[in-house]
This record gives C-alpha cells, sequence and structure tokens, in this order.
C-alpha cells in the first residue's frame, strides 16, 4: 500500500502542468494544399461542362418557326425578314464572313444587314411616345423630372430586362452567348422599329404603352429622380405655382443632445401645411420636408393614381 501511495505521488510530481493562457502553435496538414489544388481543378473541369449552350445549337432548332412564334406571343404582325434584321448584331455579320474566307471564299456576300438603322428608328419612336406620355400624365413635374424618368426607361439596363423576359435571349443573332445587356437593349429598340414599318406607328405606340412605360407602375418616382436640392426647387415650384414662400416650422423633437436625437419639421406656405419630415437634424428634416412637399405639390404622392395604361395617344414630335 505504502509502494502504491509513493508511485501515485511520483507521478502527479512529474507530470507538467500547461500555463493558463498558452495555446499550442498551429500548423496544417500536408495533405490541405494537395486537395485544396485538386477540388479548384475539378470545380474548374465542371464549369467548363456547365457552360451555358444557346438554344440554336439543338437539332430541332428551326430559327423561323421561332420568329414567328415571337411574334404570335406578342401578338404582333411583324415581317418576318424585318424582324430577323432586327436581332441582328453587326458582330454576327463579321463572324459570317471570317467564317466564309476560312472556307476558301474570296468574295463574300452576306444577304444580311444588322440592326443598326432599326434601333435608332425605334430609339425615336420610344423617346418620342415616352415623352408625350409623360408629360400628360404628369403635368405638375418639371421637365427635369420628366427627362429623369425617360432616361431611366430608355436605359439600357431597363430595356435588356424587358427584352430578356420577352425571350430575346436565344433570338438574338450575336457571336456572344449570353447577349450582352447592350445588345438586348439595342434588339429591342429594333424591333420597335420593325413593328413600326410592319404595322404602323399606333402598334409600335402601344408596344411601348405597354411593355416600357409600365415599368413606372406602383414606382416611387422620387427614387429615380434624384433631387439634389430640394429646398430651393420647393421656393420655385411655389413661385410658379403663385403660393407664398414656404416655411419650415418645428413641430416636435425628442433626445436632444444625444445619438437618438430625432425632430420633425413641418412646411407652412399660406398657414397651411403642404408637408412634413423626420430626421436626426433640423436640418435634415427640413430637406425631407421639403420632399415630401414636392411630392404633394406635383401630385405624386403614394395616394395618387400617376399613369393610365390604357391611354391612347400619339406623339408630338414628327418621327423621321
Amino acid at each position: 500500500m505504502n509502494l502504491l501511495r509513493r508511485s501515485l505521488s511520483k507521478s502527479l510530481l512529474i507530470t507538467p502542468i500547461k500555463s493558463v493562457g498558452v495555446t499550442e502553435p498551429r500548423s496544417i496538414k500536408r495533405w490541405v494544399a494537395p486537395t485544396l489544388r485538386e477540388l479548384r481543378k475539378r470545380a474548374k473541369k465542371i464549369d467548363l461542362q456547365n457552360q451555358p449552350n444557346p438554344r440554336s445549337g439543338f437539332v430541332e432548332w428551326n430559327y423561323r418557326a421561332e420568329l414567328y412564334a415571337f411574334t404570335k406571343r406578342l401578338n404582333e404582325n411583324i415581317d418576318i425578314s424585318l424582324l430577323q434584321t432586327a436581332f441582328t448584331q453587326k458582330s454576327y455579320i463579321h463572324k459570317e464572313a471570317n467564317r466564309q474566307r476560312d472556307l476558301g471564299i474570296e468574295e463574300t456576300d452576306i444577304q444580311i444587314n444588322d440592326n443598326l438603322k432599326l434601333s435608332e428608328h425605334g430609339e425615336n419612336i420610344a423617346k418620342a411616345y415616352i415623352s408625350t406620355y409623360l408629360q400628360y400624365s404628369l403635368p405638375k413635374v418639371p421637365e427635369e423630372g420628366r427627362n429623369a424618368i425617360l432616361k431611366y426607361l430608355t436605359s439600357i439596363e431597363t430595356l435588356a430586362y424587358i427584352a430578356l423576359h420577352l425571350g430575346m435571349k436565344d433570338l438574338l443573332l450575336d457571336t456572344e452567348y449570353p447577349p450582352t445587356s447592350e445588345a438586348l437593349s439595342r434588339s429591342l429598340l429594333a424591333v420597335i422599329g420593325a413593328l413600326q414599318e410592319s404595322s404602323g406607328s399606333e402598334r409600335s405606340f402601344l408596344f411601348v404603352r405597354d411593355f416600357i412605360c409600365t415599368h413606372l407602375n406602383q414606382r416611387d418616382l422620387l427614387e429615380i429622380w434624384h433631387i439634389q436640392d430640394a429646398w430651393n426647387l420647393l421656393k420655385d415650384t411655389c413661385k410658379l405655382q403663385n403660393i407664398p414662400n414656404p416655411e419650415p416650422r418645428l413641430i416636435g423633437d425628442c433626445g436632444k443632445n444625444t445619438v437618438l436625437a430625432t425632430y420633425n419639421v413641418g412646411i407652412y406656405a399660406n398657414k397651411k401645411m403642404i408637408g412634413k419630415g423626420f430626421g436626426e437634424d433640423a436640418s435634415t428634416a427640413i430637406e425631407i420636408a421639403a420632399i415630401d412637399s414636392l411630392r404633394n405639390l406635383f401630385s405624386i404622392n403614394e395616394h395618387a393614381r400617376l399613369f393610365d395604361f390604357e391611354l391612347l395617344i400619339e406623339p408630338k414630335q414628327k418621327l423621321n
């Protein structure tokens, strides 16, 4: 028994005690780097295999049938040859010419036109109609605001989004797949130009109204039109509408001299409140209240019914 006790006491004295707060050095195992290299190699191989393939690469692809189906989906009568021109990019024609040269054909004769002229024509139609539509729907909004909304509706991003969801991605004749936003937007404008040449101006105007102007539905217009100096614009607007000069007044505040301070400011004109806003300081609250006042003066607040998407109008600008 005494021998057992002595052996236990010696083992306790020999066992080192680790100091508190000291950690073992970090080490990376030898198998980690080769494994990561192999995983990256396999991921690259999967990405190469999963590259998007154009629909035209399938055996049963019939391009003219797809163009005909496209017109029927839109319920429009567009000449098939014009529609094919609307989807043809300039880079595709260059690619076909180079392919014929590689085959030994010296004098290339490609009976295909690109969509540059049609897109310019369609752009004139779209801008002319949208300008007239905005002028009719937003009579109180100044020209600066209408121009900002027009720029948004005719931007590359908006037009490319519309073209993509109309199913134009697989119909484009382009060297790149998926096509770029510029190619999609240009083709959409070219389709508008082809529609005008095939079915007349009225059908092209209805196309612009139904597919482009409807992007303003339930949108906050001041998210599209960014007002830089709301207070000075408010004073100019009041002067144009024969309203006395606006005056900011403090309605309420709380948490002064703290990081959670809040100020509630109202804008008054002719003894009536035309707008109000909150802010962390007085100047911010005045700016927000001025924006709210502009919403009310321009009749573009959240309760207003701004756009009639069954409206039939013709642009004042003459089309070339």
